[in-house]
């Protein structure tokens, strides 16, 4: 296997001296051509689509919560939750609220929650940054609190 990586490492130097021997000379060092270097640039963004990313976009457009699988393999959907704080700068603070079903979605089976993942002067102003929160993100919240409430059976 060492053989092979050796043989990998050569390939990969050779390649990279060959696109650097092929770069064109440039007439001037301290200007570069964005566009020239790396191309025109791509499609305008899909609005709608791109709404679709966050949570209260998803929810907007499919009039549902996001369903999510867990990092434990079992299905979520989720929902934002606001407690006050007590903390005068910070007097609210939202949470997401995740809800295990049975496989077969017929029943609740458990729930997690996140830690807080924002703040607002209001209930309202907490949710709604709460809201703006992408997929990607909501879905690592769901794993971590996976993992700690696994970490709390385990402890």
């Amino acid at each position: 296997m060492h053989e092979d990586d050796d043989k990998a490492h050569d390939l990969f130097e050779e390649v990279e001296r060959r696109a650097f021997l092929e770069l064109p000379e440039e007439d001037d060092a301290d200007e570069m051509n964005l566009v020239a270097a790396f191309g025109e640039p791509g499609p305008a963004v899909d609005a709608p689509a791109a709404a679709d990313l966050t949570l209260g976009g998803y929810v907007e457009l499919h009039k549902r919560p996001p369903a999510f699988s867990g990092s434990d393999d079992q299905p979520y959907t989720v929902d934002i939750d606001v407690e006050p704080t007590g903390d005068a700068v910070r007097p609210y603070a939202a949470f997401l609220v995740f809800v295990r079903w049975a496989a077969t979605g017929a029943g609740i089976m458990a729930h997690t929650e996140s830690g807080d993942v924002a703040f607002g002067e209001s209930p309202e102003a907490a949710k709604a940054r709460a809201l703006e929160l992408s997929l990607y993100e909501v879905k690592a919240e769901l794993d971590a609190a996976i993992q700690r409430k696994q970490n709390e059976l385990e402890g």
